[in-house]
């Protein structure tokens, strides 16, 4: 089982990582660099949240967090405020500008992955939906993201 297990892993990372570059190819028609997109989702479907918090959804170090932030309040596309409950913290909020944007661009990463599938057939269209409704249900029943160190390794010999 173990064995078969990893394979599927595999199979996924690599569908995985393909899907995403081929619909990252939409993002340029956003306007918005990928990277402020997906911090961008993280705060349309996370919440306001402070730069730290931000920094580790998002794998990077918070001074490149900052850099991030500065490109989408200078784009009208999130702002910084004050916590509510302690003013010493700033929390990172996605602005009305920036929740249309990031919908606007996930369509068409949406519009362009189905275009894509679009070859398949009704059961295999089926099967891909279950196998995507599986392997999201696992990834958030796990609680701990996995260790820098096992991510790295997991990635060295990937073939995507």
């Amino acid at each position: 089982m173990s064995n078969e297990l990893s394979t599927a892993a595999d199979r996924f990372h690599s569908a995985a990582i393909h899907a995403l570059r081929y619909a990252r190819r939409e993002d340029d028609a956003s306007g918005v660099s990928p990277a402020r997109l997906s911090a961008l989702s993280v705060l349309v479907f996370g919440g306001p949240k402070t730069i730290g918090e931000l920094a580790a959804a998002e794998q990077v170090r918070p001074p490149t967090m900052s850099a991030i932030v500065d490109g989408l309040e200078n784009d009208g596309l999130a702002k910084r405020a004050p916590d509510p409950s302690d003013r010493r913290l700033v929390r990172v909020q996605a602005s009305a500008k920036g929740k249309r944007a990031l919908h606007r661009a996930r369509e068409r990463r949406i519009a362009a992955l189905t275009e894509r599938l679009s070859s398949l057939e009704p059961d295999e269209i089926e099967t891909v939906r279950r196998a995507a409704d599986l392997v999201d249900g696992a990834l958030r029943r796990s609680s701990a993201p996995p260790a820098p160190a096992a991510r790295a390794a997991g990635s060295a010999g990937s073939r995507a």
